[in-house]
């Protein structure tokens, strides 16, 4: 089934008002450019409680991305920039995201207990990671919202499938800093659950990373990628030939 589609016509909705009542400060869409981005990240021997305390010992070697531009134009949100940590261990990948925002927009109250459905309706992380490089169309999704809301997924774009019965076995955190206006979300994935072959310094994982943001129909709210993905004509986030590379790196 697709829990998506939803998702997938608001966004249709909006390109063909975009088509047909062109705003003045429009922008093309931008191409996606080959090799796409890629993110080393270090190992780290020990495995820990994840965090979503940046300033923890525990982000403190790692490497980062940004999140600062829309998936399908050239559009950027210098005030939402967002920032992804990440390590790895022998048995679990961790990333933290550090994401400013204007207001939130939320699914009250909060729900942490088991998968949130259509949490991508609100504002949310998302992490798609993928250890298969021929049929690039399976892949895991990982989505958790500022109040600590989270869903994960296995996507099977050829099946049409996302599915919410498979369960990862991760871990989150989230926090809202409203002195800042900053929210931050943690996650603890086995890598058994992306992948059944060992993880080992140099593998390659395809990934990308989203943020998506604001109150409203799709139309009005703010899709933001690691790596663009530059669709206009269905969903800007499952585009698999558009991935970014995960690489593990060695010990820092």
């Amino acid at each position: 089934m697709s829990l998506k589609r939803d998702r997938v016509a608001a966004v249709i909705a909006g390109v063909l008002v975009m088509i047909t009542i062109p705003p003045v400060s429009a922008q093309r869409p931008c191409q996606v450019t080959f090799p796409t981005d890629s993110l080393s990240i270090p190992y780290m021997s020990s495995e820990t409680e994840v965090t979503t305390d940046p300033h923890s010992k525990i982000w403190t070697k790692t490497t980062s991305a940004w999140i600062s531009k829309d998936c399908t134009r050239t559009l950027g949100y210098p005030d939402l920039k967002t920032e992804v940590k990440g390590f790895w261990t022998d048995s679990h990948l961790y990333l933290l995201f550090t994401c400013p925002y204007r207001t939130l927009n939320l699914f009250l109250p909060s729900q942490n207990d088991r998968d949130r459905d259509k949490l991508w309706d609100k504002d949310v992380v998302e992490m798609f990671l993928g250890d298969d490089w021929k049929n690039i169309r399976r892949y895991r999704e990982f989505e958790i919202a500022p109040t600590g809301d989270w869903v994960d997924l296995a996507i099977d774009l050829n099946k049409e499938s996302y599915d919410q019965i498979w369960n990862s076995g991760w871990q989150t955190q989230a926090r809202i800093d409203e002195k800042a206006h900053i929210w931050y979300a943690a996650a603890k994935i086995p890598l058994k659950s992306v992948s059944s072959s060992p993880v080992r310094p140099g593998t390659r994982w395809r990934m990308n990373l989203y943020r998506i943001d604001g109150a409203g129909p799709d139309t009005q709210r703010r899709f933001l990628c690691w790596q663009p993905t530059c669709v206009v004509n269905h969903d800007p986030n499952h585009v698999p030939e558009a991935f970014g590379t995960l690489v593990f790196g060695e010990k820092m």
